[in-house]
C-alpha cells in the first residue's frame, strides 16, 4: 500500500492529540484533584468555532477575524479547560476570598465563569503546558488560543468554566504564528 501525505496527516494530527490529551491528563494536579476537561474537536464542528470566531468579530474586535481565519488551516482543536469553583481549602485568598467565600459567592460569566481557584488555574496552565511541549517535540504546529476555548463554551461544546484551545496543523510553515493584525 502507499499512501500520501494528504491521505495520513489528518489520522496523524488527532493521533498526535489523543497523545497530547495523555500528557494533559497525566500533569501534575493540585493535590492531585482531577477537574480538567480534555475534547478534540475537527471536521464541521472546528469549521463551527471558527465561524462564531469570525462572527464575533463584529462584537469583540479584529483579533476574533484572525484568530477564527487562522483555526481554518487547522486540522484539528485540542481544547483542555477547567471547572475552577471548587476551592482547595487552603484559604490562601489568591481568588480574592476565602474557600468558604468563594464556595458561596455567585460566579459570573463573561467570558468565562468565575472567580476560580487559582490552584485550579494553575492546573490548566500546567495540563496545556504540558500538552504543547508533547506538540513541540514531535513538531505538530500549534499555538495555544484563548478565543478559542471562549467560542467552544458559546457553542456548548465544553463544560469548563474557563477553556483554552490549542489549534493544530502539520504544514510547511505555522500557520498560528506570524499572523497579520
Amino acid at each position: 500500500m502507499i499512501l500520501k501525505e494528504e491521505e495520513f496527516r489528518r489520522e496523524a494530527i488527532k493521533l498526535s492529540a489523543y497523545l497530547m490529551a495523555i500528557s494533559a491528563r497525566t500533569a501534575p494536579k493540585s493535590r492531585g484533584e482531577d477537574d480538567v476537561e480534555i475534547i478534540y474537536v475537527d471536521g464541521d464542528d472546528k469549521d463551527r468555532i471558527a465561524e462564531k470566531m469570525i462572527e464575533l468579530e463584529r462584537e469583540k474586535g479584529k483579533g476574533w477575524r484572525r484568530d477564527g481565519e487562522s483555526l481554518k488551516k487547522a486540522e484539528g482543536i485540542l481544547i483542555i479547560g477547567v471547572r475552577g469553583g471548587k476551592p482547595l481549602g487552603l484559604n490562601c485568598g489568591a481568588c480574592g476570598f476565602s474557600c468558604d467565600e468563594l464556595k458561596k459567592i455567585e460566579r459570573k460569566e463573561r467570558d468565562f465563569i468565575g472567580p476560580n481557584c487559582v490552584f485550579k488555574i494553575l492546573d490548566l496552565g500546567i495540563a496545556l503546558g504540558s500538552a504543547v511541549k508533547l506538540a513541540s517535540l514531535i513538531n505538530v504546529d500549534n499555538r495555544i488560543m484563548y478565543r478559542i476555548g471562549v467560542v467552544a463554551r458559546m457553542l456548548g461544546i465544553t463544560n469548563a468554566d474557563v477553556a483554552i484551545g490549542i489549534p493544530l496543523a502539520s504544514l510547511g510553515k505555522n500557520p498560528f504564528f506570524d499572523r497579520k493584525e
